[in-house]
């Protein structure tokens, strides 16, 4: 068992940093450094004297290529380890669609030239797209670590009752996570060259759409810290189990982190090495939060109590 679920727990790492890599490709505007071909890099199988930008994008490939494998690897091993029906199972699979969608979009981006210096309302809807499909596999991968060490499946009267709290929460970092990526993407695309400079260039009515909206995600993501203060502290409320309370805590004080992350993003004018850190951050919060969710909702009736008693 143990075996299986460090497996699962490597596949899920693996990925984290080909995510950041991503990440890192359309922070140094390299995504077109394989021109518009895709799975081929300018037409080739392995690009000859790369430019920089080349082996950035090309490095990017073949890392989500190696990613691939891995979770269709630990896709079969769960389902020959794990009995018909076993939650792991259905999370493994969910994992391999979520990870073939992930190299759909990202060919998407290429084949349809939404890279680089592209401006595009289109560019801005794929990367939207793309992050709610990042967060999902995420979630996926997640979930297969957790079911791969235990047999709980999540636990019917427990989401009738305390399902919505999660569901908000999910729902909250979901939308931080879209208007994070667009802003993203503003930062790329129009470097401000000051912090009062930036500020004017957000509010001013003459900027191009990705520039005005980099101004609603701070204000999403200070209510997405509410909410996830409101869900953890919720949990904390009505629980005795060691393992979920150390899980709530941990949701706290990453989504306090996150927020200082945000607040020095915007005083240091957005570097690349900090935008990568933003970013693993809100991916491990995400992540933490969705462990939080399973255990919870899983956990035995006798180790919490009621969450309207303790609201």
């Amino acid at each position: 068992m143990m075996r299986l679920r460090r497996l699962a727990r490597l596949v899920l790492v693996i990925t984290l940093a080909v995510i950041l890599w991503g990440a890192f490709v359309r922070a140094t505007g390299s995504g077109a450094g394989c021109g518009a071909h895709w799975p081929l890099c300018n037409g080739e199988v392995v690009p000859r004297n790369p430019a920089l930008e080349t082996m950035i994008e090309f490095t990017h490939r073949v890392t989500s290529g190696l990613a691939l494998l891995l979770v269709v690897f630990l896709a079969v091993r769960v389902f020959r380890e794990r009995e018909k029906g076993h939650p792991a199972r259905l999370v493994a699979g969910a994992s391999l669609v979520l990870i073939l969608t992930e190299a759909a979009v990202g060919a998407g981006l290429v084949l349809l030239r939404l890279v680089a210096d592209n401006e595009s309302v289109a560019r801005a809807l794929f990367m939207a797209g793309h992050l709610v499909n990042t967060f999902l596999l995420l979630a996926a991968l997640a979930l297969a670590d957790h079911w791969c060490a235990t047999d709980a499946p999540l636990r019917r009267d427990a989401l009738v009752r305390d399902g919505w709290v999660f569901a908000l929460g999910l729902l909250g970092l979901l939308l931080v996570g879209k208007s994070g990526a667009v802003a993203a993407l503003g930062d790329t695309l129009y470097p401000a060259q000051s912090l009062l400079g930036g500020l004017a260039q957000d509010l001013s009515p003459s900027a191009h759409l990705l520039v005005r909206l980099r101004a609603a995600h701070p204000l999403l993501a200070l209510a997405g810290v509410l909410v996830l203060a409101f869900a953890a502290g919720r949990v904390l409320q009505a629980t005795g189990d060691p393992a979920v309370r150390r899980l709530a805590w941990g949701t706290a004080a990453l989504a306090l982190l996150q927020l200082g992350l945000g607040l020095l993003n915007l005083a240091l004018l957005a570097p690349v090495w900090l935008q990568l850190v933003h970013l693993l951050v809100a991916d491990v919060l995400w992540i933490v939060f969705v462990l939080l969710a399973a255990r919870a909702l899983s956990e035995p009736p006798g180790l919490r109590s009621e969450l309207a008693a303790a609201a």
